[in-house]
């Protein structure tokens, strides 16, 4: 006889009791949602795992130490049976059949009143994907259509046209090192909803190509020595597009408030009184060394790190850079916007005390596929970015951090 499929329904399970018993890794998996939830969650085991004996620390569930009774689902609006004693889980299973208790079994669903579904947030939504046949019930493919629905959710591809978002005001979003993969989720979910882009080079330009034909893309460029969008022009342009009531998304490389003048686009918007929402980005000064093989800290190696801006040079009135001090530091010194000041920089940092032979690594188009890496020293990095022609934008990393990982191949 063919299976009737599952009938599915959300339980509102606040301040009820539910029972779980095992408490290893299924149970381990399952209990944050039930905690979120606001079950009231009694775990029988007499062994649990070390995250569930912190939840039980903490007083998220109530512990019971010991192996399954019966009697112990009496009252339980709920149980999720996940022990490793399959005559401990038919019992209980056969108690909660007597009591009229939802039960989910780990260790056989057909036996089991209820299935736990694979299941997804995004914005208000829960997605639970169920398999309705009985025979070749694959978990895998449930969660790979859970994952498809909450990805579309937050990027913005599956809303329907007449159900897309608008949120009138300007969302400042850090787009990340360069790799469109490395945007965060709320930064593409507020780009698929935008009426207006106001883009940095540095942002993920891949992305602007997936935005609907009616979006207005503004090119806020500014090339090194070249040309440049003034920054009281960018102001302007955000400001106007917001007082039409349009959904404005500021897209910047990296994170906005590391070297990207967000604040500044924060405080022209305050001023004008239109909301902002800020949305951090994956800053370059560890992304890229990371995508390089460098980790800014390394045990024995490097406790601390120094992200300065390079874009003036240590013998520049304008410097608020404490060089000397920096040369004395013992830890990774990240320099950003630095590639054409790099010899000065090296120079000062030499001559307030750092080694010579100081490794230093420059990460060029770092997380693309146009990455590079070229290595040197404190005392050859000006020649070899002469010789290597290095461009911007790169990221420079100074101390023993150089060494500590695999050298990629070039």
């Amino acid at each position: 006889m063919a299976e009737h499929p599952p009938y599915p329904v959300g339980l509102r399970l606040f301040d009820r009791r539910v029972v779980v018993l095992g408490g290893g890794q299924v149970a381990q998996r399952r209990l944050p949602a039930l905690i979120a939830a606001g079950a009231d969650v009694h775990l029988v085991s007499p062994e649990v795992t070390p995250s569930v004996e912190a939840m039980a620390d903490a007083g998220e569930i109530t512990w019971l130490r010991r192996p399954y009774r019966d009697g112990d689902l009496a009252d339980a609006w709920y149980a999720l049976i996940a022990s490793s004693d399959p005559e401990a889980n038919a019992a209980a299973s056969a108690e909660a059949e007597r009591h009229r208790v939802w039960c989910v079994r780990s260790d056989d669903a057909d036996a089991a009143t209820a299935w736990t579904p694979a299941t997804g947030h995004s914005e208000g939504v829960t997605v639970a994907v169920l398999t309705t046949e009985a025979k070749g019930r694959d978990p895998r493919h449930t969660a790979a259509v859970r994952d498809a629905v909450v990805e579309g959710l937050r990027d913005g591809t599956l809303v329907a046209p007449h159900h897309r978002t608008r949120t009138p005001g300007v969302a400042l979003v850090g787009g990340g090192p360069g790799d469109p993969d490395l945007i965060t989720v709320r930064g593409r979910r507020l780009l698929a909803e935008a009426d207006v882009v106001i883009a940095d080079r540095l942002g993920p330009r891949d992305l602007l190509a997936e935005l609907p034909p009616h979006v207005e893309v503004i090119d806020a460029a500014k090339i090194p020595y070249g040309r440049s969008m003034a920054q009281e022009a960018i102001n302007n342009a955000l400001i106007e597009h917001a007082r039409q009531g349009k959904s404005v998304v500021r897209l910047k490389g990296g994170d906005p408030f590391v070297f990207g003048r967000g604040m500044e686009e924060v405080q022209a918007l305050a001023e004008a009184g239109i909301a902002c929402t800020v949305v951090p980005g994956i800053s370059s000064s560890i992304s890229v060394p990371g995508a390089a093989s460098i980790p800014v800290t390394h045990r024995g190696v490097a406790h601390e790190f120094t992200v300065v801006s390079g874009h003036v040079a240590p013998d520049d009135e304008r410097s608020l850079v404490d060089w000397p001090s920096l040369a004395k530091l013992t830890g990774t010194l990240v320099i950003l916007m630095g590639v054409d000041k790099i010899g000065k920089i090296a120079e000062a940092l030499v001559a307030h005390g750092k080694a010579p032979d100081t490794p230093v690594a420059l990460v060029q188009e770092g997380t693309t596929a146009a990455q590079r890496r070229v290595d040197a020293t404190l005392a050859t990095v000006a020649e070899i970015v002469r010789a290597e022609d290095v461009r911007p934008p790169a990221v420079i990393v100074i101390g023993q951090v150089v060494k500590a990982g695999p050298r990629p191949e070039a």
